[in-house]
């Protein structure tokens, strides 16, 4: 009886491997949308020889090759020095329908002290509620991982934000109007730290 019982034991357990499911659960593909402001005749904001353009454009290719994650999937509004307006970039993004976008921006102020880092969110969007989370979230990631200041989240109705179905953030990241903000942002090992950041961040959204 009890060599019965021990046979019963290792069939039911052989048929349990195999029926089990041989692939593990993956983990969630998480697509994100980097939308580098401005571009072609529009430069944004400029210093001298610097332009918000381009140092958004440098930033959004340090990004792109510095992905390894194969459940990170990036697309982007502009791979080129091109205007886009910001309907034909919204457009982009809606069509795209992805778990976050973040529109990449560097500020000016007549205020030459003026400094730091900036994170927008809308609170009338559809996807205020998520966008702020992430907001709060990617703030705390560049205030532990930069020695840069960071300011809290702000509110504003700019359009990327009003018109993208999925949640959005504008990430101002710094001044260049101030000489310590534009130092970094025109360094390319800061522009490399950014952009690491950033993907850390992306690869733990949920």
């Amino acid at each position: 009886m009890k060599n019965t019982t021990k046979l019963f034991l290792l069939l039911t357990a052989i048929i349990s491997f195999a029926f089990a499911n041989p692939n593990p659960t993956e983990a969630k593909q998480i697509n994100v949308v980097i939308d580098a402001g401005h571009g072609g005749h529009d430069s944004g904001a400029t210093s001298n020889d610097a332009s918000e353009k381009i140092i958004v454009a440098q930033i959004t290719n340090k990004i792109k090759s510095l992905n390894k994650n194969k459940n990170v999937v990036l697309h982007f509004t502009r791979n080129s020095d091109a205007f886009l307006s910001l309907k034909e970039r919204t457009d982009i993004i809606n069509n795209i329908n992805p778990d976050l976008v973040l529109s990449l921006h560097v500020n000016s102020n007549k205020n030459k002290d003026k400094s730091g880092v900036e994170l927008f969110v809308f609170k009338d969007s559809q996807s205020y509620k998520k966008s702020n989370e992430i907001a709060v979230n990617l703030n705390e990631k560049l205030v532990k991982n930069h020695n840069f200041k960071v300011s809290e989240i702000k509110n504003a109705p700019f359009f990327i934000l009003k018109k993208s179905n999925a949640p959005a953030i504008i990430l101002e990241l710094g001044y260049l109007s101030n000489d310590e903000d534009k130092k970094y942002l025109t360094d390319e090992n800061q522009q490399i730290k950014i952009a690491e950041s950033i993907l850390e961040f992306v690869s733990d959204l949920k």
